[in-house]
C-alpha cells in the first residue's frame, strides 16, 4: 500500500459517475438553488458524516471534513495539483482574488488561508453549491461564491472590480473560444497583478489548437481543445500578459481512467503570468502590436481601457523567473523551450501537493 493510500485508509471512494456527464444547465441549477434553505445540521462525528447524503455525492475534488473522513475526488492522490504549486509562490497577504470554474472551492479555501483579504469564487452553475457549503463549514473558511454561465465577457459580470491574482485553470480546453474567455477575464485583472493560466496543451514547433474531434484527446463530452504550448505561450503575450513561471505533467504519467489520447506529445501546464501595460512581442515583431489596436475583435470582445485603468497591485512572486529561459526582449519565459527541458516531473509524494483538501493546508 503506497503512503498516500495509507494516509487516506478511512477516506471514502474516488467518484465516478460525474466523468463525462454534463452538469445541469445554469437555469435549471439556479431555480433548485432557489429552493433550497442553507443546512444547518452537518454531522459532527465521523459516523455521522460516513452515512451523510454529502459521502454520496460525486465529488471533483478530494476533500476531508472531518478528521480522516471525507470523500476522495476524481483525481490519482499521486498526480500533482499545478496550479495550487504555483498559488504557492504567490505572497496573497491583503489580495483580492478570483477564482474562474473552482467546483468544491480548494482554491479559495488555501487563498483566504494564504491570507487573501477578499475571494470570489465562481463556476457556471450551482452544481457544487451543497459541497461548497459543506467545506466552508467544515474548514471554517468563509468565501463569496457567484454563478457567472458561460464563462465569456466575465469584465461585464464584474463591473466596477479588480483582483490581484486570477485563476483560471482547467477551464481553457472545456470552451470553445478559449482566447474568447480570456480576452473577458482580462481588464478584470489590476495592473502588475498575476493569472494562472492552466489547460491541457500539446506539443508542437507551430501556433495552433488541437480540436477533440471524436474524442480523440479525451472522452470527456465538455472538452473541445488542447492549445499548442507555443500559442499558449503567443496568446498570453497578445493579452498583455507576461510569463514568468511554468510547469508541466505528461500525459502520459498519468494513471487515471479518464482516458487521454493524442497523436502528438501532450500534457497538462500551469503558467504564472505578470499583467504588462503592453503587448509583449518577440524578436522585433509588429504584427501583434497593430492587431492588438486595429483589430475589430481584439477592441470590441474585451475593455483595454478599463485593464489599462485598473488600480496597480503590489503582489509578489517569491520565485525568480529562470534566466536560462528568459527572453532578451524581456517578454518573459519561452515557455516551449522550458517545457523541453524540463526534467520528468515526480508524482506527488503529500497530500498538499495533490488535488485533496485537508483541514490543516494552508497552500
Amino acid at each position: 500500500m503506497s503512503l498516500l493510500a495509507r494516509l487516506l485508509d478511512q477516506i471514502g471512494p474516488r467518484s465516478s459517475s460525474d466523468r463525462g456527464a454534463a452538469s445541469p444547465s445554469p437555469a435549471a441549477s439556479a431555480a433548485a438553488a432557489s429552493l433550497r434553505s442553507p443546512r444547518r445540521d452537518y454531522p459532527s462525528s465521523a459516523e455521522g458524516l460516513r452515512g451523510d447524503k454529502l459521502m454520496q455525492r460525486d465529488w471533483y475534488y478530494g476533500v476531508e471534513l472531518l478528521e480522516g473522513v471525507g470523500m476522495q475526488g476524481m483525481f490519482p492522490l499521486e498526480l500533482p495539483m499545478l496550479p495550487r504549486l504555483m498559488m504557492r509562490n504567490c505572497d496573497l497577504t491583503g489580495a483580492e482574488c478570483l477564482d474562474l470554474g473552482t467546483m468544491e472551492g480548494l482554491m479559495p479555501v488555501l487563498m483566504r488561508r494564504g491570507g487573501a483579504s477578499r475571494v470570489v469564487a465562481t463556476d457556471a452553475s450551482v452544481h457544487c453549491l451543497e459541497k461548497i457549503d459543506a467545506v466552508k463549514h467544515y474548514h471554517g473558511v468563509d468565501f463569496d461564491f457567484r454563478t457567472v454561465g458561460l464563462m465569456y465577457d466575465l469584465y461585464k459580470k464584474f463591473p466596477g472590480e479588480g483582483f490581484d491574482l486570477i485563476n483560471c485553470s482547467g477551464l481553457l480546453y472545456h470552451v470553445v473560444s478559449p482566447m474568447h474567455v480570456l480576452l473577458g477575464v482580462r481588464p478584470l485583472l489590476k495592473r502588475n497583478g498575476l493569472m494562472i493560466v492552466s489547460t491541457n496543451v500539446v506539443l508542437s514547433e507551430r501556433c495552433l489548437m488541437e480540436f477533440n474531434d471524436g474524442g480523440r484527446l479525451q472522452e470527456e463530452t465538455n472538452t473541445f481543445w488542447y492549445l499548442s504550448v507555443k500559442y499558449l505561450d503567443y496568446m498570453l503575450r497578445f493579452l498583455k500578459l507576461q510569463p514568468i513561471d511554468c510547469t508541466f505533467y505528461p500525459h502520459r504519467l498519468i494513471r487515471s481512467d479518464v482516458r487521454y489520447v493524442a497523436d502528438v506529445p501532450s500534457g497538462y501546464m500551469s503558467v504564472v503570468c505578470r499583467a504588462n501595460d503592453a503587448v509583449l512581442p518577440a524578436g522585433g515583431e509588429v504584427w501583434m502590436g497593430k492587431a492588438v489596436t486595429e483589430s475589430w475583435e481584439m477592441t470590441g470582445l474585451t475593455d483595454w481601457e478599463r485593464a489599462s485603468g485598473q488600480s496597480r497591485s503590489a503582489i509578489r512572486y517569491k520565485k525568480q523567473p529562470d534566466a536560462a529561459f528568459w527572453r532578451p526582449d524581456g517578454g518573459g519565459i519561452d515557455l516551449h523551450a522550458a517545457v523541453l527541458a524540463a526534467p520528468e516531473p515526480a508524482p506527488a509524494t503529500d497530500l498538499a501537493d495533490a488535488h485533496f483538501l485537508r483541514l490543516a493546508d494552508m497552500s
